[in-house]
């Protein structure tokens, strides 16, 4: 999931990648297979690169040259998705591993769905010690992990024990400090070697989760969350916390909805980006609760579905710049800022910030302000026809080199295996109430596009400093979303998964169920 310098994606089989036509004939489900790990991995203690969030690689030994000559030098299989109970979409092989270096044992690491930290030797792919929280197995809501966090604790002896930590956070909301050689528990950490969030006892699997790596800077871990924010219109807070790294004493929380009632989330379930220099914490936040209804929670909703700048030291708001007012669309901010230096006209160097968006957009910042270095539009759109909804009048848009994807699909862009196929799609897609990306849902069918899952989602941009170029992944699958009055069977489900045509959405404490799905045909 990194890209070096000549735009070879290395690590673990990439998803594949569909450039879609708008259209209403296909989705695509990727089915997760067992995590493969190939020894070519680059010397990156950091599952997104660096702490600036680049998901860059230096390594040049992998050319356009060489490439197709490498070959499998083993393989490492954890067993948790043949362990795995119930629906196979529960479970998701997403780990990013990483090198270690020789100081902290030269393992590669990784998590695996069930958060069991595994350090293997490079070279060979044995196991050289492996740690089991033991999160329980039993809930219906996925589990997922995408990395861990390394850091060095100059502080403790070097003859000590965790001198060089490993901090990783459990879906069931335990944050645990490991010894990088040998994945014992950080004795002087928390409660030997675990600190119980908040979370952990106020709520369950099923509300509150983590899929994120912690972030680690100037001896402080800060921890973001994996909130349900579609169940509920007053969901759990999306709370951000920070803890010492060497203790595990907490040090400041921060409450993107603060002052806000009758909502809920509007959480950071992203990767988190540090400027060490600044002594900043970048912090993406997504949608509050209840995603796609917004009566009860009127305005713009703090600093939700933003790019929070938090001071290191206090967790107080340096600056904040949001990217969607109002949501109404579940358009989480979903991935890592990346954090690098931009050249201006005159040739000098801005540390700026570009943050990619569900909405298929790139907000390029000043990290040092939130102050936008492309311009940024208010746009006016369309109002809600939901009683007593106030759908906040102008949405941003960036400038149009970045924004990813068109973002409107009209009928005759019905697309079609045979001229019968096409005209049903044509249909179907004049059928949808569509004016547009920011079209508020409505009890009649509207189309959604992109939809929850993108334009970009939580794999973020790869961004190269020699090419300055910024490369995204980018979704566009269009879904049709209904609100219906009334109450119907919920679900603990992220998205609807292959074969299923449409799922619902409880949003209980509110009037309505949404009904939402993939646009297909016959």
């Amino acid at each position: 999931r990194r890209v070096n310098d000549h735009a070879i994606m290395i690590g673990r089989r990439p998803r594949r990648l569909v450039q879609f036509r708008p259209m209403c004939a296909l989705t695509e489900t990727v089915t997760p297979a067992p995590l493969l790990l190939l020894a070519f991995v680059a010397t990156i203690a950091n599952a997104t690169g660096d702490p600036l969030g680049r998901h860059h690689s230096p390594a040049t030994q992998i050319t356009p040259d060489n490439v197709t000559q490498l070959q499998p030098a083993w393989t490492h299989r954890n067993g948790d998705m043949a362990a795995a109970e119930g629906a196979p979409s529960s479970v998701s092989a997403q780990s990013t591993p990483i090198l270690l270096p020789q100081a902290a044992g030269g393992h590669l690491v990784y998590c695996t769905p069930f958060n069991r930290v595994i350090a293997l030797d490079p070279q060979t792919g044995r196991e050289r010690w492996t740690y089991d929280p033991k999160v329980r197995r039993t809930s219906e809501r996925p589990y997922r992990c995408r990395g861990v966090a390394y850091s060095p604790v100059p502080q403790v002896e070097s003859a000590g024990a965790c001198q060089h930590r490993l901090y990783t956070v459990t879906g069931d909301r335990r944050l645990i400090a490991l010894d990088a050689r040998d994945g014992r528990p950080c004795e002087q950490f928390g409660d030997r070697g675990t600190v119980t969030l908040a979370e952990h006892d106020r709520y369950g699997l099923e509300e509150v989760g983590s899929s994120s790596p912690p972030a680690v800077a100037n001896g402080v871990v800060v921890v973001g969350s994996s909130v349900i924010d579609f169940a509920y219109a007053e969901a759990p807070r999306g709370v951000i916390a920070a803890y010492d790294a060497i203790t595990g004493e907490p040090r400041w929380t921060f409450d993107p909805l603060q002052g806000a009632t009758g909502t809920g989330a509007a959480n950071a379930w992203a990767p988190l980006a540090v400027d060490d220099e600044r002594d900043l914490v970048f912090v993406p936040t997504g949608a509050p609760s209840p995603d796609y209804y917004g009566v009860l929670r009127g305005g713009r909703n703090g600093h939700a579905n933003s790019v929070v700048a938090l001071r290191r030291a206090t967790g107080e708001v340096a600056w904040a710049f949001q990217l969607v007012h109002h949501d109404l669309w579940d358009y989480d901010t979903p991935a890592q800022p990346v954090l690098f230096d931009w050249r201006g006209k005159g040739g000098e160097r801005v540390p700026a910030l570009a943050q990619v968006s569900k909405q298929g957009f790139v907000f390029v910042l000043d990290r040092r302000d939130g102050k936008p270095l492309f311009p940024v539009q208010e746009r006016a759109v369309p109002g809600s026809t939901i009683p007593g909804e106030q759908a906040w009048p102008t949405q941003p848009f960036p400038a149009q080199p970045l924004q990813l994807l068109s973002t409107r699909i009209k009928p005759d862009d019905a697309w079609g295996l045979t001229f019968w196929d096409r005209g049903r799609c044509h249909a179907a897609i004049a059928a949808l109430r569509n004016e547009g990306i920011f079209t508020p849902l409505a009890e009649q069918p509207t189309l959604l596009f992109p939809g929850s899952l993108g334009g970009a989602n939580w794999g973020g941009g790869a961004y190269s400093p020699q090419t300055q170029r910024l490369i995204v992944n980018v979704n566009a699958a269009p879904f049709v979303a209904q609100l219906i009055r009334g109450t119907a069977a919920g679900t603990k489900q992220d998205h609807p998964v292959a074969g299923q045509k449409t799922m619902h959405v409880t949003m209980q404490g509110t009037p309505y169920t949404l009904a939402v799905g993939p646009l297909l045909s016959p």
